[in-house]
């Protein structure tokens, strides 16, 4: 019995959420819908722009998102990242171990530079803008990865923002094999259509053979595969992954099981805030696959939740909120 259910490995960000206009994008030259790297600088300025004073700020990062929504449903995560000796690290450390996320690096280890910050902006219609700030965590390695949480893991669970830099991949390829070595399950997650538009090859590296849960989004899933509707991209995508999810937004999800493919009803919702929608599902099905529950099973959760999380700003359950929504999984 190992002792994890999921440990990750990814981008540790601040994530500072706004809301914004349409107009807003016109006026700064943002290019709506994506995630964009930009320099401190630049991230800076727009924040200045916005000078907004509401503002949510939390531990994040694609990977983070999901390991703590492990944790809300009652499992065990861990996460590795880098993050710097700053009021912004401090803050994330201690918002992953107050969400019961276990983590090895500890304050007096946090070395000098900028914690990474996500920008994220949302418009009326639910969608989120990012700009990303990486920071210190540009220089996440394979030195960064717990290898003995990842062997005492049922999943690793690998973050598609890490293949926009060297080390970030090179540390995607040791993290599974140390996986693959272990008999711990590789689980990758695509996390933008931006990633998988200008870093297929990569990915072609890292998924390598195949891996054993790939995690996509209808666009990404027609981007990677090279196909031009659905139903083409899904056979492709048995090639590179066991089993697989699409999502697709309010139509629900896609899952292959290894031999049939099974549909998720979305849940009705009034969609207030995508960002943390796909890491939240993600999140939830990895809980569920991993605490007895069936892929179905583990789909009509990981839907309930997302559908929670647009319904609200921010990429986060509330923990009573992750509780009642396992409730309504039982029988």
């Amino acid at each position: 019995m190992k002792k994890y259910n999921v440990t990750g490995i990814g981008n540790a960000l601040v994530d500072i959420e706004f809301k914004v206009t349409d107009q807003f994008f016109t006026d700064t030259g943002v290019e709506k819908g994506l995630m964009t790297l930009v320099d401190e600088e630049r991230q800076n300025h727009l924040m200045q722009v916005i000078h907004h004073a509401e503002a949510k700020k939390q531990a994040g990062g694609s990977a983070a998102n999901s390991v703590v929504a492990v944790s809300q449903f009652g499992g065990k995560s861990f996460y590795c990242f880098r993050v710097a000796n700053d009021e912004l690290g401090h803050f994330y450390l201690q918002d992953l171990i107050d969400s019961g996320v276990d983590i090895a690096l500890t304050a007096a280890q946090l070395q000098n530079g900028v914690t990474g910050k996500c920008l994220v902006m949302v418009t009326e219609d639910s969608e989120r803008t990012m700009n990303t700030f990486l920071g210190i965590t540009q220089n996440f390695s394979s030195q960064d990865v717990y290898d003995a949480a990842i062997k005492d893991s049922s999943y690793l669970f690998i973050e598609g923002y890490l293949v926009t830099s060297p080390n970030g991949k090179e540390a995607m390829l040791h993290a599974k094999k140390v996986a693959e070595a272990a008999g711990t399950k590789v689980a990758l997650t695509f996390s933008d259509p931006a990633m998988v538009k200008y870093f297929k090859a990569n990915f072609d590296d890292v998924i390598g053979h195949s891996v054993d849960l790939l995690f996509a989004n209808e666009e990404e899933a027609m981007l990677y595969t090279g196909k031009s509707t659905l139903a083409e991209a899904r056979e492709e995508m048995k090639k590179a992954a066991k089993h697989f999810v699409i999502t697709m937004g309010k139509n629900g999800a896609m899952i292959f099981d290894g031999d049939t493919f099974i549909d998720i009803e979305p849940y009705p919702t009034q969609a207030i805030d995508s960002n943390g929608a796909g890491d939240m599902f993600a999140g939830a099905f990895l809980y569920g696959i991993t605490n007895g529950h069936s892929y179905a099973e583990s789909g009509k959760l990981a839907s309930m939740a997302s559908s929670r999380i647009v319904s609200q700003f921010g990429p986060r359950l509330k923990w009573h909120e992750a509780k009642e929504i396992l409730t309504k999984l039982k029988p």
